[in-house]
């Protein structure tokens, strides 16, 4: 019987609530929101100095309120509720949107709702005083052509063996947090360690830009602005907390805090005192970074003592058409069907159910998601960072390298994609925005395709897909 050696890859697969290379909001409408990794190189360094918060430096900025109370593990947290921090943002607008209303005026509003919302003058002037459009970070929000490249090139420039490596040395340097975070919310060290990774590299790439800066242009810009005027908000609460300032609030383009990424409403509704010095603190302290990362991915629904991602081998004859998220079955199915464990071992003959993924088609990679996976794809929209994440926990914990495909897998130019999304809108399908990146939307457009043509209906886009529907125009 003829075998692929087949791996999930973390290119817009098809997903149950409309996931592309990123995650919408409603099912197969694509859309972008990607944080995570901005092409950082993966490193062994340690966090560069100016990368460090300065801890409330005195003189400066807000000040800790008297009645000042930071959450800590098992404290009823009133701000989890206040903020949506689980399930997928607003639908974007489209790139090309425009703004009803200039900068100035924008913002004149906005101070006016965050003092109705309670947070006080000082905070706002502080914060807000002399803030100005930043076209960098509007660009930078439209393009994310990091995350739009095939999942093993993806994979291989994020899941290096130096993250492997130095994940594995921060999980012996902190044994004793990881070991309490395991047993107080079940996620394993593995886990919190590939996200650290990916993110900042433990705290080497971290960003350099101003976060109230970030968060104040992408709160005005139209496309995410609905979103984004809820982190800004939360920022400011973070600052009249407290906890911050806004010299000290230094970050990633998108906003984001720490070494593994907070958006602020995660900050305020998850972040916690995980050491019980008073201070929450995810720009170095090992210890807060990696209980507040349990923590929130708990909250995402993390099952204890469950997997999350496994590369398997498929058989020729498989049925394509089941090879997708929104298709769980259990796995003594999978193994009825010849699936096996990468190293030829059986699968286990239970009802665990799973999904198979095929992101390049029935030539690439193949992986059985669990439920596990649902929380890597609430944490970062883009699948092919979702998918890399999860295979790097794996190798963590000690999976071998990730099989090569026994044949070359034609990947579209981003040209091409677009050409294949505009065939596919021409024909009635919504593909969400012809933007070259091939996600949900446009997978579930090529599977009903393939199967109108007679095709094996894997989802993935090829060239002779689209000189079919070339000669079909």
């Amino acid at each position: 019987m003829l075998r692929h050696r087949l791996f999930l890859s973390t290119f817009g697969f098809l997903l149950p609530l409309g996931w592309a290379w990123t995650i919408n909001s409603t099912p197969l409408n694509a859309q972008g929101i990607e944080f995570g990794p901005t092409g950082q190189s993966a490193t062994t360094s340690k966090p560069k100095s100016q990368a460090v918060r300065p801890l409330k430096p005195a003189g400066t900025a807000a000040a800790q309120p008297a009645s000042r109370q930071v959450p800590g593990p098992g404290t009823p947290n009133p701000l989890a509720a206040k903020y949506a921090t689980s399930g997928l943002p607003p639908k974007p607008n489209p790139a090309n949107c425009k703004n009803a209303v200039g900068f100035d005026t924008w913002l004149a509003a906005f101070r006016k709702e965050a003092a109705a919302n309670g947070i006080s003058p000082r905070t706002i002037s502080l914060a807000l005083d002399g803030r100005t459009l930043d076209g960098g970070v509007i660009a930078r929000d439209r393009k994310q052509g990091f995350f739009a490249q095939s999942f093993t090139d993806f994979a291989a420039k994020l899941a290096t063996n130096n993250r492997v490596t130095n994940g594995r040395s921060q999980i012996k340097r902190n044994a004793e947090t990881f070991a309490r975070a395991g047993k107080e919310y079940g996620v394993p060290a593995s886990v919190i360690t590939g996200f650290w990774a990916l993110e900042s590299d433990f705290g080497a790439g971290m960003g350099k830009l101003p976060i109230m800066n970030s968060l104040t242009t992408l709160a005005y810009d139209c496309r995410r602005g609905e979103m984004f005027r809820q982190e800004l908000m939360a920022a400011l609460e973070i600052i009249d907390r407290g906890d911050m300032t806004p010299d000290t609030m230094i970050g990633s383009w998108a906003g984001e805090i720490g070494q593994t990424q907070f958006l602020p409403t995660r900050y305020l509704a998850h972040a916690i005192d995980y050491d019980g010095d008073g201070d929450i603190n995810l720009f170095a302290n090992a210890t807060d970074i990696i209980g507040s990362t349990a923590n929130y991915m708990t909250h995402l629904g993390w099952r204890r003592d469950e997997p999350w991602l496994e590369e398997v081998v498929v058989t020729s004859e498989l049925p394509w058409d089941k090879a997708e998220l929104a298709t769980k079955l259990p796995r003594s199915q999978w193994a009825a069907w010849g699936v096996t464990k990468a190293d030829g071992s059986a699968l286990p003959n239970d009802s665990m159910p799973a999904s198979l993924l095929l992101p390049m088609g029935r030539y690439g990679p193949a992986f059985l998601a669990y439920e596990n996976f649902n929380v890597y794809l609430q944490w970062n929209q883009s699948l092919s960072y979702a998918i890399t994440a999860a295979w790097l926990a794996t190798r963590i914990d000690g999976a071998p390298v990730m099989q090569k495909p026994k044949r070359q897998i034609p990947v579209l130019a981003q040209d091409e994609a677009k050409e294949l999304q505009r065939q596919l809108k021409r024909r009635g399908f919504d593909v969400g925005e012809v933007d070259g990146k091939i996600g949900a939307s446009t997978r579930a457009a090529v599977k009903a395709m393939q199967v109108k043509l007679g095709l094996p209906a894997d989802s993935y886009p090829t060239p002779e897909l689209l000189t079919a529907l070339r000669g079909e125009s």
